[in-house]
């Protein structure tokens, strides 16, 4: 189906887009918040990516949804492919013209609004004095995992300028070669999910050497929570400094835990983490997966985005998180591997239960996985913004 048919598609199905939740409407005082300041944000030119994302990150309506896709830089692409032969992941994140490099080839081939830098989120785990590998078939492997309290004082607090300087020279590379035309995304990961991975050694299902450390040495646990808590400041502050126009923390494991703990054990973390970045005036997004016992207070903990994954309908998960907050989401990754008919059926279904307000980010719920036909990620690019610009998605026609 052709792009000029897409407004009869998705308007063809059970309700327009602003009938699903009629509720959630975005009042006059919910579009000043405070944690973003027009002044200190960028100036961007109407019509380009890095506008249309920023509009969408506060709450003001952009000529069309603004599209990115988690993992997009590499698995998927050729030209990644084609490096990774040559090179392994931490020297391709290690080398700022072939990390800028990888980072600008989905920008260049989908067409995407924003470019997020090639990285690791097990970065600056080194430069704490962790010793990391990153084994192809299995992930992030750390040679001497945290097992106690001395462990943990052990912990150095990394100054970004001099541990991960190939990191900003990267975002500043990028935003040179993308200026006024893409918003460029840096990010870190969470409190919770880098822990998992300094006190597991290794990728994990349940988290349980973890979990148990939370649970039997609490203590400790916020020490060590603190003490990251210190270095991604630090970190996401740098990437900023270097050119970031929005910053996103990865809390990709946190849906292994309850309501209850989360808001004990990890929420005074994340929040402080919001809150010591915020005088910048640069968009915040807030992401994990499996969250759906959790939006409430991961909303709490704050970022000006909330980003939901496959599991939740989106207008529920905006309704939860409130509507003084953008939201980013949700395809499930997977339709993409079933071809055009499954992705647009569920693109066109996001786009109804975001109903057309200001705020939404297209995104998939987690990353691109690397079967994907980059054909199919192109077209969805292309479909969204035809979809959205300059209508009436109330009604669904231009």
């Amino acid at each position: 189906m052709g792009l000029s048919n897409t407004f009869t598609q998705c308007a063809s199905s059970e309700a327009p887009y602003r009938e699903l939740r009629p509720e959630i409407q975005i009042s006059e005082s919910s579009s000043a918040r405070t944690t973003l300041s027009e002044a200190a944000l960028p100036l961007a030119a109407p019509g380009t990516g890095l506008a249309r994302f920023l509009d969408a990150c506060n709450l003001r309506n952009p000529d069309a949804t603004p599209v990115w896709f988690m993992r997009q830089a590499g698995r998927c692409l050729a030209g990644y492919r084609n490096l990774r032969e040559r090179y392994g992941i931490l020297e391709l994140a290690k080398n700022p013209e072939l990390a800028a490099e990888v980072t600008l080839m989905p920008v260049r081939e989908f067409g995407v609004d924003a470019a997020v830098l090639f990285a690791d989120i097990m970065l600056p785990l080194e430069g704490m004095g962790l010793d990391l590998e990153i084994e192809p078939s299995v992930g992030p492997i750390i040679h001497n995992p945290i097992r106690s309290r001395t462990d943990v004082e052990r912990l150095r607090v990394i100054e970004p300028r001099e541990d991960v300087p190939y990191v900003l020279e990267g975002i500043r590379l990028v935003r040179r070669e993308l200026e006024g035309q893409k918003a460029v995304i840096g990010f870190s990961g969470s409190p919770f999910t880098l822990a998992c991975y300094m006190i597991e050694g290794r990728p994990s299902r349940d988290y349980a050497r973890a979990k148990s450390f939370m649970y039997g040495q609490p203590d400790v646990w916020d020490l060590l929570l603190s003490k990251l808590s210190t270095v991604i400041v630090r970190y996401l502050t740098a990437q900023i400094e270097a050119g970031a126009h929005v910053v996103q923390l990865f809390d990709s494991w946190v849906g292994s835990l309850s309501q209850a703990d989360y808001v004990r054990y990890i929420q005074p973390h994340s929040q402080r983490i919001f809150r010591e970045i915020a005088g910048y005036g640069t968009p915040t997004i807030h992401f994990g997966t499996g969250t759906s016992a959790l939006l409430e207070p991961m909303a709490e903990a704050g970022g000006d985005v909330i980003s939901v994954d496959h599991r939740v309908m989106l207008d529920d998960a905006w309704a939860r998180v409130g509507p003084d907050r953008a939201i980013q989401g949700n395809l499930d990754a997977t339709r993409l591997l079933a071809g055009w008919p499954a992705t647009e059926a569920g693109v066109c279904d996001i786009l109804r239960r975001a109903g057309g307000r200001p705020g939404h980010i297209f995104n998939l719920g987690h990353g691109v996985l690397p079967d994907t036909d980059p054909a199919i990620l192109t077209r969805l690019v292309d479909f969204v913004h035809a979809t959205t610009a300059c209508s009436d998605i109330t009604l669904g026609v231009q």
